[in-house]
């Protein structure tokens, strides 16, 4: 399968990295056009905000609130696909039924690793958190698959995951088979 991640900023080598090792190729996106040759696409870490000015001078902001692609958000990415963020009058692509709070976690010296179990996933997951959002709320569709220190930071609604954290940013790969196997390939 061919999975994009979108090429504005962020983990963009090490999300493709991580497709790779899962034995799929990988495609760094950088144009709208791509979108129609990929079967599903991740959403890197980064800055939302700038992430966002970014999607919106390229065009991505429209055609990604109307493709149907299943999307994986990290970090920055997870704010993207989130609903409803808390201090600001609207979400981005509003893809998941979900609020969240940006830099729930602290500032960069808060950064902190972490063995996560997440549902669907039989061992524990590596994860690092830098300057990251939690989800604060959910509706009832959303499953929430982790969580630290009393924090949502793993959820999914159907053909969307969104984590808190930066798997990438280790050499664990089970977050990327999950999406792939368990998200892409079933919506083909």
């Amino acid at each position: 399968m061919k999975i994009g991640v979108l090429a504005l900023q962020g983990a963009v080598r090490e999300h493709l990295k991580h497709i790779e090792l899962n034995g799929h190729e990988g495609i760094p996106v950088k144009h709208v056009d791509q979108l129609e040759d990929i079967d599903g696409l991740v959403l890197p870490g980064g800055e939302s905000t700038t992430m966002r000015r970014l999607m919106d001078l390229y065009g991505f902001t429209e055609a990604l609130r109307k493709s149907e692609l299943p999307m994986y958000g990290t970090c920055a990415g997870l704010i993207l696909l989130a609903d409803e963020i808390e201090g600001y009058d609207e979400g981005h692509l509003k893809k998941m039924d979900i609020k969240v709070r940006r830099n729930s976690f602290g500032r960069q010296v808060d950064s902190f690793e972490a063995d996560l179990d997440v549902t669907g996933i039989e061992e524990q997951v590596n994860a690092v958190f830098i300057r990251a959002p939690h989800i604060v709320s959910v509706d009832d569709d959303v499953e929430v698959l982790s969580e630290v220190e009393d924090k949502m930071v793993a959820v999914r609604q159907d053909k969307y995951l969104g984590i808190s954290f930066h798997p990438e940013l280790t050499e664990d790969i089970k977050i990327m088979k999950y999406f792939i196997e368990e998200m892409v390939a079933k919506n083909k």
